[in-house]
């Protein structure tokens, strides 16, 4: 019997089988990598324009606004420079806190109406109860496309003391005349026409989240003898409140800002909305009414940091939801 040597294969064929083996997953990776460059530019080329105007349109205005908010004009002409001083005069300003007061309270009222009264319509088209639903919807959402000015105009035709059809009408009921632009009701006059204005846009996000549960979720319950009530409370009402969470955020910086519509009334009835009204309207009326712009611009940088205290609040409990990941 004959032994046969069993040569072991050249160096160069294995460094070669191993190359080879080798060098695909490379092109592989190399091909893939081109791609996800080439994904990544063609975004940043469709952020590129939003991120300019948000640059000269946000950014630089809000530096400018922190600059200037450190210097006074002189009455000689010229600014000097005063540091803090103007962020001392507005924070010791009654009418500033004054108007960041009503706008807490006009959001702590305005915000759950129109959030309560948005989720009642989405939940009954959602539920289908209501036919023609496309119709009504479109209907619902057309006040958010009214511009603000327009509203409050509309509105304050509407209710004007002696004049408007509303105010009118209750004269006629029996319940007397109603001036909806005294002191004592311009507060809740306000909120009326920004309910109007925001329902339908709160009203078309909560649906589309009440459209997106699954229909297994809501068969189940059905199958198991829930109502239409408990599985609106019950089980839609929790799987959307991260919609709803946002909105409430959304809607208080909105209050925050409250300016058009006071502004509006105030044309109507000057002496129900004050120079420190609201925040923005402070700000407005110290910068363009008294032209001290210096001191203007401390009080809007003062408004923007609530803001964005709040906007860092509402991101904090989204994230702590789970929303962020």
């Amino acid at each position: 019997m004959s032994q046969q040597l069993i040569h072991p294969p050249a160096l160069g064929a294995v460094g070669d089988d191993r190359a080879g083996g080798s060098k695909r997953p490379q092109r592989r990776r190399s091909a893939s990598s081109r791609r996800e460059s080439r994904r990544e530019r063609a975004g940043a080329a469709f952020i590129a324009p939003h991120m300019l105007m948000l640059g000269l349109f946000m950014l630089v205005p809000t530096v400018y606004a922190v600059y200037s908010s450190l210097f006074a004009t002189k009455l000689i002409g010229g600014r000097q420079w005063v540091g803090l001083e103007n962020y001392r005069t507005v924070l010791h300003s009654s009418e500033f806190w004054s108007g960041v007061v009503r706008v807490l309270v006009f959001g702590a009222i305005q915000v759950p109406l129109t959030l309560a009264i948005a989720f009642g319509f989405a939940a009954l088209f959602d539920a289908g109860v209501i036919r023609g639903s496309r119709f009504l919807r479109t209907i619902y959402f057309m006040p958010f496309a009214v511009p603000g000015v327009v509203a409050s105009v509309m509105w304050s035709f509407l209710l004007l003391p002696g004049f408007g059809s509303y105010a009118k009408a209750l004269d006629r009921l029996g319940l007397g005349h109603v001036d909806f632009f005294s002191s004592r009701l311009i507060l809740p006059t306000i909120m009326l026409i920004v309910i109007w204005e925001w329902t339908g846009y709160n009203m078309t996000i909560l649906y589309t989240s009440l459209k997106s549960i699954p229909k297994e979720v809501t068969e189940a319950a059905i199958m198991e003898g829930a109502s239409l009530w408990r599985i609106i409370v019950h089980i839609k009402l929790p799987m959307v409140m991260p919609s709803i969470v946002m909105l409430v955020f959304l809607n208080a910086v909105g209050a925050l800002q409250l300016f058009t519509e006071p502004s509006i009334l105030a044309s109507f009835q000057p002496q129900a909305v004050s120079f420190g009204f609201t925040p923005t309207l402070f700000v407005y009326h110290t910068a363009v009414g008294s032209g001290e712009y210096e001191l203007g611009a401390a009080a809007a940088v003062i408004l923007a940091l609530i803001i964005g205290a709040l906007s860092v609040a509402g991101f904090a409990v989204r994230r702590r939801n789970g929303e962020f990941r």
